[in-house]
């Protein structure tokens, strides 16, 4: 059987694809439809067999034509859109023939290294719930900032303390009761906030018939201290599957989470984090190592002496970082949250300060 490497510039009508054989010979050009039926007709017109290595540049339309070549027995290999175009023959000349040669010869050749990782369909529906739920949350945060900023400007910003649920909202009109002119606006932004609440809450529910095939996973980091249902879905829908990544160092890096590193000759000098990956999971533990800062957490040794030293957002981050790790490991080793393994003691301890001075007693300055 001949074996055929297959180069797809993908768009969301038309496809250019181009075809090579085992020796680098060109046997076929064209372009077809990028539908189910399209690609079925480049398979069966080219005779290209099951497992036959399909690639294919990141873009809006990669994940949807990355599916239908695996519903139709092929590889598909979604490759960085930088990465093709720096390794291309021509950079400064580009066209859909030319972009397609490219990817078939460069797949060909092994060169590529920047190796797109498709998710399933589980997955991907699960990216695509939480997806349109942040894009709710944050509708809901900027309608409540809307309000805020609107009542400071009128002089009246003490009365918008807390917009998060729909009796802070209520309490809110009713102390507007005298002023008509802020009412109305007011009263818009909430209507826009009730219909993104009821969104959320439609997007929750969808969210736990969606996590049932993942219910033991979700238990599991969910014994991680300040880890909810939000944060263990979005760990599962990132990670996707936790054996592509080699180590736990490698799961931290794609979730951007590690210092820039600049080095050269004796100089080894380390930046802020990358931020080279994935900003919502990034985001959701971010928000969970916040709770390190209560002293009931196992990690609040360590963030409070980060904090003393770096900061409280640098330690943040540090936190966010262990967190990681430490959830990676958990999912690829299929076990629960051990206390014992964070390099910490169970108390209770106490702790006693010796002071040399303290303010006067109020009686004692009185008399």
């Amino acid at each position: 059987m001949t074996r055929y490497t297959v180069g797809l510039d993908v768009h969301s009508k038309q496809s250019v694809f181009a075809i090579e054989d085992a020796e680098g010979r060109f046997v076929a050009r064209g372009s077809v439809p990028t539908t189910p039926e399209g690609f079925e007709l480049l398979q069966t017109k080219h005779d290209l067999p099951p497992g036959t290595q399909v690639g294919l540049e990141t873009g809006t339309v990669a994940f949807y034509a990355a599916r239908l070549l695996m519903g139709l027995g092929l590889e598909p290999v979604v490759i960085d859109a930088h990465e093709v175009r720096l390794k291309a023959y021509r950079p400064t000349q580009k066209s859909d023939r030319r972009d397609a040669e490219e990817i078939c010869e460069g797949l060909r050749r092994g060169i590529y290294r920047s190796i797109v990782h498709v998710p399933p369909p589980p997955i991907t529906a699960l990216r695509d719930t939480l997806s349109r739920r942040r894009h709710f949350v944050r509708l809901k945060t900027s309608e409540s900032n809307a309000v805020k900023r609107l009542l400071r400007s009128a002089g009246v910003g003490r009365l918008a303390r807390s917009l998060r649920t729909l009796a802070g909202w209520e309490k809110l009109l009713a102390a507007l009761a005298d002023h008509t002119d802020l009412l109305g606006h007011v009263k818009r932004h909430q209507a826009v906030w009730r219909c993104a609440d009821e969104q959320v809450e439609a997007l929750d529910v969808q969210l736990g018939l969606q996590g049932v095939p993942f219910a033991e996973d979700v238990r599991r980091l969910q014994t991680v201290p300040g880890v909810g249902p939000i944060v263990a879905l979005t760990t599962l829908a990132v990670f996707s599957d936790v054996n592509r990544f080699p180590t736990a160092k490698h799961a931290a890096s794609y979730a951007g989470l590690v210092p820039s590193t600049h080095q050269s000759g004796e100089r080894d000098a380390h930046g802020r984090i990358t931020k080279r990956g994935s900003a919502e999971l990034r985001a959701m533990l971010c928000e969970a190592a916040h709770h390190a800062s209560r002293p009931t957490h196992p990690l609040n040794p360590y963030f409070m002496s980060l904090c003393a030293r770096r900061g409280y957002k640098m330690a943040v981050v540090a936190v966010a970082h262990r967190l990681c790790r430490t959830v990676f490991a958990m999912l690829r080793r299929g076990t629960d949250f051990d206390i014992g393994k964070l390099g910490v003691e169970i108390g209770p301890f106490e702790r006693k300060q010796v002071k040399l001075y303290r303010l006067k007693k109020l009686q004692a300055v009185q008399a």
